[in-house]
């Protein structure tokens, strides 16, 4: 009977009646429950029902002093009078999601999937070909079980607050520091994610306008060297003999008007200097909307994004063929197993693979709950499929030195390549609705911690944005390095969220149920070592 009561949910009361405690004694003050229709032929000068009233009331107010879990704040049935009690099937008290298991996984996969993925090839390359593969499987499945440990612990110890996540079970099991813990570095994630976003999107908008510029305004095809009018580019600043290919259907190298007198418009237009802060003119006014739900519209790019590269890294493969050499060290497409460079892959996919601040919400709404298992673990194991797919297969086919691998791969092509023009537009788009949303995330986080609200005003907006977009233009003019970005957040953060967390809620968990044994605390104590491990690993290792 009436699971988890509360005063906000099974019982409110909308006015005021007077009540008696016996014949001629003085009324007293009581709200009724306005929906119960069933009361309405109780004489309300009833003393029976003014003490069954204090009795709700009651027993709804205590519960905001103890445990939220204690059972012992649920309302006796003995105390609920027959007039008012209704048919209860046994089950979840909470609202059942809406989402089949295969929405379910997929909104995974599509939340998961972001600019990480134009940088599986360059990740791979600074691993190894199997140490990469066999570090992205590991990573896959230790993101995998950290991430169920949160939907468990949530599970047992969420109780009636279905909205709880990572940092309010941290605050609940751990303390209130270790909340603000986890607060403070998914405002990091979020922020890191911003600076990569802002990044690309000048890398984007300045190729774009320079493809315009070349082919429409000066009708001429750009300064390049090329070889059988392919497309294929090293920008590395390496010599011309490392970099000789297999066969001559590619460009050697890009020669940037070497040589020639810088113009006016590339005094105007330069990736690292103006484009920034041009790029400003579009985002800032963006940013500053009350609400972000105009931009949710446009989730769908996100899909489309991913198939279209996907499909860009199969026809680019074919188009190739593979040029792998294992064993001639000398030769320009040798292709080494092992490389102890591999922490940048594993800094870089903790980012990737990053889900844990959210996941509790997402598999909320699956339908079958029983199968949140399942249906996460598939999830994860399309997004390890999807990241080694296009790192592997660009990896392997790319006719040029491995090391000519850019962190963004759509930088090993030239300007005139159409379907790499496509890309950058479109994912230019595509990046121009999801920055205002992290934006926005990032913003109510920092809002609903200090002020406890959502929008304080628009002063403090746009002071807050005014913050974030300069820490964006700053990074982008002087560290435009996704690679390096990418992975430095993922491996603080990660160390945090993936592997020192979630292991320490865990262990919290058993010790309340009296489940704790040796074995779980070294093997959970391991995660967060490991993690600790690839935070320290990524000073030692250079992008390059």
């Amino acid at each position: 009977m009436f699971p988890d009561a509360s005063e906000t949910s099974d019982f409110e009361y909308s006015r005021q009646v007077p009540t008696t405690s016996g014949k001629g004694s003085g009324a007293t003050s009581v709200r009724s429950p306005y929906f119960l229709q069933t009361m309405s032929n109780i004489q309300k000068d009833s003393s029976a029902m003014a003490d069954c009233i204090t009795r709700f009331q009651y027993y709804s107010k205590i519960k905001n002093f103890i445990k939220r879990d204690d059972s012992r704040t649920v309302i006796p049935e003995h105390v609920v009078p027959s007039s008012v009690f209704v048919p209860y099937i046994p089950g979840s008290d909470q609202q059942p999601g809406k989402q089949s298991s295969i929405v379910t996984i997929f909104a995974v996969w599509n939340t998961i999937m972001g600019s990480s993925l134009l940088t599986m090839p360059w990740g791979i390359e600074r691993a190894g070909l199997v140490t990469g593969i066999v570090f992205m499987l590991i990573m896959g499945a230790i993101c995998l079980y950290t991430s169920y440990l949160l939907l468990r612990v949530q599970q047992l110890h969420g109780g009636g607050n279905v909205d709880w996540e990572v940092a309010d079970l941290a605050g609940f099991l751990l303390g209130r520091k270790y909340e603000m813990v986890a607060k403070f570095f998914s405002l990091v994630v979020l922020l890191g994610a911003n600076i990569v976003y802002w990044i690309l999107m000048s890398n984007f908008l300045y190729h774009s306008v320079d493809y315009i510029y070349e082919r429409v305004l000066r009708g001429d095809i750009m300064s390049m060297n090329f070889i059988n009018n392919s497309t294929v580019i090293c920008p590395k600043n390496m010599t011309i003999p490392s970099l000789q290919p297999t066969n001559n259907s590619v460009v050697l190298k890009k020669a940037a008007y070497e040589g020639d007198t810088i113009d006016l418009y590339d005094q105007i237009w330069n990736i690292h200097t103006t484009v920034p802060i041009f790029l400003t003119l579009i985002l800032g006014p963006l940013v500053n909307f009350k609400s972000a739900t105009f931009f949710t519209k446009f989730n769908s790019l996100g899909t489309l994004s991913v198939m279209y590269l996907l499909s860009f890294v199969l026809i680019k493969a074919v188009s190739w063929g593979i040029h792998v050499d294992f064993f001639d060290k000398s030769s320009p497409i040798y292709v080494p197993k092992i490389s102890m460079t591999y922490p940048a892959l594993t800094g870089m996919l903790a980012l990737a693979l990053f889900i844990h601040n959210i996941i509790v919400t997402i598999m909320r709404n699956n339908k079958h709950q029983e199968k949140n298992g399942r249906d996460l673990s598939l999830a994860f194991l399309l997004v390890i499929i999807t990241y080694l797919t296009v790192g592997v297969v660009f990896y392997i086919s790319f006719p040029l030195n491995k090391h000519c691998i850019e962190a963004n791969l759509l930088d090993n092509f030239q300007n005139s390549d159409v379907m790499t023009v496509i890309a950058r537009i479109f994912l230019f788009f595509q990046l121009v609705t999801v920055y205002p949303l992290i934006a926005y995330m990032l913003r109510v986080q920092v809002f609903t911690t200090l002020m406890k609200k959502i929008y304080p005003g628009f002063q403090h907006v746009l002071l807050l944005n005014t913050f974030i977009i300069t820490t964006c233009v700053l990074f982008a003019i002087f560290l435009p390095r996704i690679g390096t970005i990418i992975r430095f957040t993922g491996a603080l953060s990660g160390f945090i969220y993936i592997f020192s967390l979630p292991s320490m809620l865990h262990i919290v968990s058993l010790k309340k149920r009296g489940q704790l044994s040796l074995k779980s605390t070294i093997l959970h104590t391991s995660i967060t070592f490991f993690g600790f491990a690839n935070l320290m690993a990524q000073f030692f290792i250079s992008e390059q």
